[in-house]
């Protein structure tokens, strides 16, 4: 026995010499033909391919978009079997930390009863020469080994499989933006961005939205459609996006639905502000900018820029043939605070330049929807138009289930009657019925929306009879004018008469 293990170790010191020699003294050149062949023949002997996803790819070893995808989902489906993990911080993600595979880790997975292997490797790269873009020594990379005769399956399925899977959970898992454009007077300078952002963390949901649940459901089955929709969108030749309509008075929920469909979407919110926008053009580097999987929101379009009123003063100009001296022209047009024009903004949303960033959806919201320019509210521009009214009891209900965590109440039926008689957005109802002390229960609460409820009442009842009266008021006045009128005429006609019967 003893024989054996100095036979052992005498040849792992032979190989270990071998090797050395081999690494120092051998030239890279014939290092590389001798690696080669080792290569070869282990294929040949070994029934075995293996495919290897490096951290970095490219010539200036940008960090490759397969690895962080694979990172992702061997975090979440298989990482749970390895023995060996390292935490490391998750960057722009909603979790604190992303468990991974150690280095030198390996597991199994089993995919439509297939066996493949994943491997977390590291190794360590010594290079003396000079480069403008200096990197790490440290390579980070996973293998992927399965049976030849997989080859297929492995090529055309479960790669694909597992780098949408890890696109997809990146997605659900990270921290959603919210961007706001910067103005143009500060685009200048090294690297300066043209958008900022924050962290979007509002709560709204669609369950916690304050309307009817038909019109709810009918607006998430409308986004679950276009956001799987890549295929048909494609199919039709269109670009994959779908803009929406949001209008009704202030205080009826426009903001809150747009918060609520990023939620759902998992989209990013770009918050344009027109009046900030110089001219077309940077209002289309604005939008390019933009990522796939966003939500570019106008609020108030109605009042971002007279964009109707811009076309209506062009003709006008051009039927009067007024000229003006090409200087004093120039003048006038640098002072403007913003030279985006109705057909500027159309070809941003909906021409040739609306497919470039992909999946998105775009969100026009107004008070007045009667003052928009119907070219740019039109179907194909705005696909669906979501009119938020005033509450009404099934919103109502919302507001109760969400402020006093009650589903009924004996006080339900007198809210439900005043509701169908007066006229209150949602945010004013929410702010009646909202606790403002502790001692406040639920029949407190509804009480001082009730009472809330019969003022507006009294109120809409009294302006409703003044405004009667001054209606009335202006039709006396108006048929005391045609009496006058007509008692001027009479008098010139009689004293006419008279003047001729004298003649």
């Amino acid at each position: 026995m003893g024989s054996e293990w100095s036979l052992i170790g005498s040849f792992t010191a032979t190989v270990m010499i071998a090797y050395t020699v081999f690494d120092k003294f051998i030239p890279t050149h014939i290092r590389s033909y001798v690696q080669i062949y080792a290569h070869k023949l282990i294929g040949f002997l070994s029934p075995y391919i293996q495919i290897t996803f490096p951290e970095f790819s490219g010539e200036r070893l940008k960090h490759s978009e397969l690895f962080t995808a694979i990172q992702t989902y061997l975090a979440q489906n298989s990482s749970q079997r390895a023995r060996k993990l390292k935490a490391e911080p998750a960057a722009e993600s909603n979790s604190p930390f992303l468990l991974s595979m150690d280095d030198n880790e390996e597991i199994t997975e089993i995919f439509n009863g297939v066996k493949l292997w994943w491997g977390s490797h590291k190794s360590m790269i010594k290079t003396q020469s000079f480069s403008f873009y200096p990197t790490s020594d440290e390579k980070r990379f996973y293998t992927l080994t399965f049976h030849k005769r997989h080859r297929d399956l492995v090529s055309n399925t479960y790669i694909p499989h597992v780098l949408e899977q890890g696109k997809s959970l990146k997605l659900k898992n990270r921290q959603l933006k919210l961007f706001t454009n910067n103005s143009y007077t500060g685009w200048g300078g090294y690297r300066k961005s043209r958008w900022s952002h924050v962290v979007f963390e509002h709560p709204a949901r669609f369950e916690t939205l304050a309307m009817e649940k038909t019109a709810k459901e009918e607006i998430i089955e409308d986004l679950l459609t276009f956001k799987n929709g890549k295929e048909y969108y494609d199919k039709i030749g269109k670009a994959w996006k779908r803009g929406y309509l949001l209008y009704g008075p202030p205080g009826t929920g426009k903001s809150t639905m747009i918060a609520a469909m990023a939620n759902f979407m998992y989209y990013d919110v770009y918050d344009l502000e027109l009046t900030a926008v110089k001219d077309n053009t940077q209002l289309r580097t604005l939008l390019i900018e933009t990522t796939s999987k966003s939500i570019i929101v106008i609020e108030d379009i109605d009042c971002s820029l007279d964009l109707t009123g811009k076309r209506v003063v062009k003709k006008e100009k051009e039927k009067s043939g007024e000229v003006k001296d090409p200087v004093k022209k120039a003048e006038e047009e640098d002072n403007k605070e913003s030279k985006v024009t109705l057909s500027g903004l159309l070809n941003c949303i909906d021409g040739i330049w609306s497919g470039c960033a992909g999946e998105r959806i775009i969100i026009f919201t107004t008070n007045y929807v009667e003052k928009l320019d119907p070219a740019l509210i039109r179907s194909g521009r705005m696909d669906k138009k979501i009119e938020l009214s005033y509450c009404c009891y099934e919103a109502f209900k919302v507001l109760a289930k969400n402020y006093l965590d009650v589903d009924y109440h004996g006080l339900f039926s007198v809210v439900e009657g005043l509701l169908k008689e007066t006229k209150m957005t949602p945010a004013d109802v929410a702010e009646n019925m909202m606790p403002k002390s502790k001692r406040d229960d639920v029949e407190t609460c509804l009480k001082k929306l009730i009472e809330s409820l019969k003022k507006a009442k009294k109120k809409a009842e009294e302006e409703e009879i003044r405004l009667k009266e001054e209606k009335e008021k202006e039709q006396e006045k108006l048929a005391e004018a045609k009496r006058d009128e007509k008692a001027g005429k009479e008098v010139k006609e009689n004293g006419f008469s008279i003047d001729m019967g004298k003649g």
